[in-house]
C-alpha cells in the first residue's frame, strides 16, 4: 500500500521497474566490500524518523529549519521530513526506472538535485511542487554509477564511482538548468582501480575546493575545481567511507558497514585531519549519508546488511548529536 503523499507532492503513476538497472546497482554496491559485524557499542545518542513505505534508502539533505529530503534508493522516490515533528511523508513518486542515491538542495532556487546511480543521470526537482525540472545524462558511458552531489559555485557537482571524473551542471537562481560539464581528475582521486571509487562529496564555503570520499582507497581528497588536481587529506583513514558532511573545518565521514560516523578536524590548508569524535549508536544499520542541522546529524540507514536490494521491512533516518568529545 502506497503511503499518503505530502501536500506538496505531484504524484505520477507507478509503472514497472527496470530490473537490469536495479540488479546492476546491487552488484556495484555489493562490490564495495563484505559486511563486518555490526557495532557492539552500548551507547545510544539517537532518535529515529521512519520513512513510511520506503523499500530502500540512501541519500539525504536538510535545510537549517530541520526540513529534510531523503530518497528511496531503488525506487527513486523522495520523502519530505520534519525534524522538529519527527515525521516524514512521501513527497515525490518518481517515474519508473529512476534511482535516488545522493542528493542536495539549492536553497537559492529551490532545486533538489539527485544522483541517478546506474542510469548515469541526474534528476532536478522543484521542491515547491515536486515537479521534475530536468533529467540530464551526465555521461554516455554505459558503465556508470552517479553517486553523490553537492551544490557549489552556482551549480551541482556529481561523483561517479566508476570513473575518475566529476560533472558540473549550472543551476541559476530561477531554477534554470545549464549544460553538463565534465572535470577530469588528476592525482589520487582519479584512481579507479577499485570496484567502488569516488563516493561522497562536499565543498568549502568559498566554492574553490571540493572534498571527495574514495571508498576503495579509504581516503578523502581535495579537488581543485579549475583543473581537477587532487591531493590527499593526510591522516584521515576511513574504511567503508560513503557520504561526507563539511561544516567549516569539521568533516564528518559516514562509514557504512563500520556503523559509525567519524568527525575530523581539518587544518586550515585542508592538508591533514585529526580525529575528534567517533559516533556510534545502536540504531545505526549501515548508515550511508548524513546531513547536518545545527548540532545534530541526520543519518540514513540503508540496511545493506540485509541484502541488495535490502530485505528490511522499514527504513529510517537516525538523529544523533554531531559533536561529542573535543
Amino acid at each position: 500500500m502506497q503511503p499518503q503523499p505530502a501536500t506538496r507532492s505531484a504524484l505520477r503513476p507507478r509503472l514497472g521497474r527496470t530490473a537490469a538497472g536495479l540488479l546492476g546497482a546491487a552488484a556495484l554496491l555489493a562490490s564495495a566490500g563484505s559486511a563486518p559485524a555490526l557495532s557492539n557499542n552500548d551507547g545510544n545518542r539517537s532518535e529515529t524518523i521512519e520513512l513510511p513505505g520506503a523499500s530502500s534508502a540512501e541519500g539525504i539533505t536538510a535545510e537549517d529549519d530541520g526540513t529534510f529530503y531523503a530518497g528511496d534508493l531503488f525506487k527513486g522516490d523522495i520523502y519530505l521530513g520534519d525534524l522538529a515533528l519527527g515525521t516524514a511523508e512521501q513527497f515525490i513518486d518518481a517515474p519508473s526506472g529512476r534511482m535516488a542515491v545522493g542528493m542536495d538542495l539549492d536553497t537559492r532556487s529551490g532545486i533538489l538535485a539527485v544522483a541517478g546511480g546506474t542510469a548515469g543521470d541526474a534528476y532536478f526537482y522543484d521542491v515547491d511542487d515536486g515537479d521534475t525540472v530536468a533529467t540530464m545524462a551526465l555521461t554516455k558511458d554505459a558503465n556508470a554509477f552517479i553517486n553523490d552531489v553537492i551544490f557549489s559555485g552556482g551549480g551541482a557537482w556529481f561523483t561517479n564511482s566508476v570513473k575518475g571524473e566529476l560533472y558540473f551542471v549550472p543551476v541559476d537562481r530561477d531554477g534554470g538548468i545549464g549544460d553538463v560539464e565534465t572535470l577530469d581528475l588528476s592525482g589520487p582521486a582519479g584512481d579507479v582501480t577499485g570496484d567502488f571509487n569516488l563516493n561522497g562529496i562536499a565543498a568549502t564555503d568559498d566554492d574553490d575546493t571540493l572534498i571527495v570520499a574514495h571508498t576503495a582507497r579509504k581516503a578523502v581528497y581535495t579537488v581543485d575545481t579549475d583543473d581537477g588536481e587532487s591531493q590527499v587529506i593526510a591522516d584521515v583513514n576511513v574504511p567503508y567511507v560513503d557520504g561526507i558532511e563539511l561544516d567549516g573545518r569539521n568533516l564528518w565521514t559516514v562509514q557504512n558497514f563500520d556503523n559509525k560516523i567519524a568527525r575530523w578536524r581539518l587544518d586550515s590548508d585542508l592538508e591533514s585531519g585529526e580525529l575528534r569524535d567517533t559516533i556510534t549508536d545502536k540504531a545505526f544499520q549501515v548508515p550511508t549519508t548524513a546531513a547536518g542541522v545545527g548540532d545534530q546529524l541526520l543519518a540514513v540507514n540503508a540496511k545493506f546488511d540485509t541484502g541488495l536490494p535490502p530485505k528490511a521491512k522499514k527504513f529510517e533516518v537516525v538523529v544523533v548529536d554531531a559533536f561529542g568529545n573535543d
